[in-house]
């Protein structure tokens, strides 16, 4: 196992889109409280809460808002009554690329009509579930600031992680089973790497090459648009610029 000139099957695993926007103290919030409600309500026992609220924090939410998703989604809260669902909605974009959208939300018709808008004003459109997910495959990734790469490869097996990518900006990121997301973001702070964020993604087993610019102006709209709302927490394409 081992990096760029090393691996036989290492490949680009998603398309990186350049105007991706932070996300939203409301969008921040809610993956609190959805994991919150996953799982047990402490950070030390919970995994997919403790990444939730570093998040959270890196971004400034504030310890009280934090706090309030907790209580929420522990059901200790009594004064909202909205329940948050979690969503997959699939769709294409123009030139026939894949869209995976993850949302949490607690009215599936808004999100959805809000949804539609957004794919149609962008030459595009939304899909039934199950039109697209076949075409990913979900990974936990761990981006890593500047590393050594011959250190990466060591730990990148003690973690039993699958691949790892180095980028021209000289970060790089680890890819591994969901299941195994713990133990490598373990393995690589013992072993001092400065983790920028963990998350779980959708990687797209193929890329589309999009050429023509007024496609490529139409897909970066169309995820920028998507990614502003708040009831979206995620999105992922399987296509990448040349």
């Amino acid at each position: 196992m081992a990096g760029h000139s090393k691996w036989a099957n290492i490949k680009r695993q998603k398309a990186r889109v350049d105007a991706k926007k932070g996300k939203t103290f409301t969008q921040l919030s809610r993956a609190i409280i959805v994991a919150a409600r996953n799982g047990v309500a402490d950070p030390d026992g919970n995994f997919q809460l403790r990444t939730a609220i570093d998040k959270a924090k890196a971004a400034g939410v504030s310890n009280e808002s934090i706090e309030r998703s907790l209580a929420k989604g522990a059901g200790t809260y009594q004064d909202d009554d909205a329940i948050l669902e979690e969503i997959r909605y699939e769709g294409y974009g123009a030139g026939g690329v894949a869209i995976l959208i993850e949302a949490l939300t607690d009215n599936r018709n808004r999100t959805a009509a809000y949804l539609r808008s957004a794919f149609t004003k962008n030459d595009g459109n939304l899909g039934e579930i199950g039109c697209v997910s076949w075409m990913f495959e979900q990974k936990g990734v761990i981006t890593l600031d500047v590393v050594d790469e011959e250190k990466l490869l060591e730990a990148s097996l003690e973690g039993e992680a699958d691949s790892y990518e180095m980028y021209e900006e000289e970060g790089a990121e680890v890819f591994t089973s969901v299941t195994n997301l713990e133990h490598l973001n373990q393995t690589l702070q013992k072993h001092d790497f400065p983790i920028q964020e963990i998350e779980l993604r959708w990687i797209p087993n193929n890329n589309i090459e999009i050429t023509d610019s007024e496609q490529e102006r139409s897909l970066f709209k169309l995820i920028d648009t998507l990614e502003s709302l708040d009831d979206v927490q995620n999105v992922t394409a399987n296509f990448l610029t040349v």
